[in-house]
């Protein structure tokens, strides 16, 4: 299968700018890139002719209609909605009974679909998609991952931007990227394996107080919210749970509980940005 690629980090870490320097929309300062096999400078023309991109604003005609839109952009690139109706058939139909009414007034997840088939429309070798679930619905959300597995099948290479760490393990390969560098490239298994850290699930009745007291913690290396618990990570090899224990004690902490907890992408990355910083 062709691969889905996501890049996942958090705002500002720079995913829109690679995004946009990827589509040939920016120029970089320096380095070298390769889309479909083009140069994203000397080729950028072979390279807007290859690539779908869904900007992370929803950034169509609102004024003309859905079909006018879809209309508009599969014109741009020389070819006809009936041409590629195979490729946006499955998303199309969810959007056609509202064909005629104006892009501005439809929901967001309405909007994301027809973003997505103008995207399509020219049957691009690569689609990026930047931030494509931001503000969605989570039953859009899910809708939104189908559809892309189901893309995938026909040949097209994904990339997908995200802040949401949960996203990254849906896709093939993540890249996690902070102010601008990329800090890890692999499978979402690969990265989760490759953890070497042991980390520590940790819940009391006051939660707020419970952050303050771990972060003052002699031999603490990271702590952070992670749900309804906090995620610890300790310095020593030889860490004893009972002395944590007894310092939340002595603390005054009440309800205390501490489990060993499976890691999670997201752990990952908050572990990288911590030796980043």
């Amino acid at each position: 299968a062709i691969p889905t690629n996501i890049i996942t980090g958090f705002l500002g870490a720079g995913k829109t700018t690679l995004f946009r320097i990827l589509t040939t929309l920016l120029l970089p300062n320096e380095g070298t890139a390769n889309v479909a096999g083009f140069d994203i400078v000397k080729e950028y023309k072979s390279i807007r002719n290859s690539v779908g991109y869904m900007p992370g604003k929803f950034s169509l005609y609102q004024d003309l209609s859905v079909e006018e839109n879809l209309h508009f952009f599969a014109t741009i690139f020389g070819t006809t909605i009936e041409e590629n109706y195979d490729l946006i058939k499955d998303i199309y139909v969810q959007i056609e009974p509202f064909k005629e009414r104006r892009a501005g007034a439809l929901s967001g997840g309405m909007k994301q679909k027809l973003a997505l088939c103008c995207a399509l429309i020219h049957k691009p070798k690569v689609l990026f998609l930047d931030e494509p679930t931001t503000g969605v619905d989570p039953v859009s959300r899910k809708e939104f991952w189908e559809m892309l597995k189901r893309l995938q099948k026909k040949g097209i290479t994904i990339l997908v931007s995200t802040p949401y760490m949960d996203e990254a393990a849906l896709c093939d390969r993540i890249a996690l990227i902070q102010k601008g560098k990329i800090l890890k490239i692999d499978t979402p298994e690969n990265i989760i394996k490759k953890y070497d850290k042991t980390i520590y699930d940790v819940q009391a009745k006051n939660m707020h107080q419970l952050i303050l007291d771990l972060k003052n913690y002699p031999s603490q290396y990271s702590v952070f919210a992670f749900g309804e618990y906090i995620h610890y990570i300790d310095k020593k090899d030889d860490f004893n749970l009972k002395d944590l224990q007894e310092y939340l004690e002595k603390n005054k902490h009440s309800e205390i509980e501490i489990n060993i907890s499976k890691p999670t992408i997201e752990d990952v990355f908050m572990d990288l940005t911590t030796l980043e910083n």
